[in-house]
């Protein structure tokens, strides 16, 4: 015994029930080495794995272009993950709000360059992928004062297919699955598109209502 009462130890002296979800004071405690967190961290250091396996021997064997699928796939999976725990069971922290869309663009940023870099991916596509993502997180910050846009259907459907085009771009294919990942990469760039039409759509809508609320207010 320490002779501290349990309330002044940070707690009840009674344990959460077994499955239960984490009160609000659990947010502002929770740990910086939650499995929401560490899946972030993981699919950071994947990032130089992944690299390393898609160019190794010149980019071109088979044998590494799966072992590197293999690490994207893991990489994708963590990010469905990740951000279902850490909204389920409160464990959001500063750190997995920086960390975790650094881990996605840094992924899905390298794969493309990579792709395109050993010419199995015109350059354009990747500059539409990467310019669209640049172009939002910085609309992001011209709008955060009047609000935040949630994700859309449109949004996790772009994200969808740019990870299934992506992946299938990274496996040595051939034959009638080459063309099939064509199509799929003209689908994820059209929504890639779309979508970031959209969302500069409803970020301007977002800053004019903004606008007008500040000078009703006034």
């Amino acid at each position: 015994m320490t002779g501290v009462p349990a309330s002044a130890a940070g707690g009840t002296g009674r344990r959460p029930a077994p499955g239960a979800k984490l009160g609000a004071a659990a947010v502002n405690q929770a740990s910086l080495w939650n499995i929401a967190n560490i899946l972030t961290m993981i699919r950071l250091v994947l990032v130089p794995g992944f690299v390393f396996l898609l160019l190794a021997e010149g980019g071109y064997d088979p044998a590494w272009r799966a072992w590197a699928w293999a690490a994207f796939a893991v990489a994708m999976i963590t990010d469905i993950f990740d951000g279902h725990l850490a909204r389920t069971y409160n464990l959001v922290t500063d750190f997995g709000k920086i960390a975790d869309p650094i881990a996605d663009k840094a992924i899905m940023g390298s794969a493309l360059i990579c792709l395109s870099w050993l010419g199995d991916l015109p350059w354009w596509v990747t500059g539409v992928i990467l310019g669209r993502e640049l172009g939002i997180t910085l609309l992001r910050f011209w709008v955060i004062r009047y609000g935040v846009i949630p994700a859309s259907r449109g949004g996790k459907l772009k994200t969808l297919a740019q990870g299934t085009a992506v992946g299938m771009y990274v496996l040595a294919l051939t034959g009638p699955l080459a063309t099939l990942r064509f199509w799929v990469m003209t689908v994820a760039v059209v929504l890639t598109v779309v979508t970031g039409l959209d969302y500069i759509r409803q970020a301007v809508v977002l800053r004019r209502k903004g606008i007008e609320a500040e000078r009703a207010a006034r």
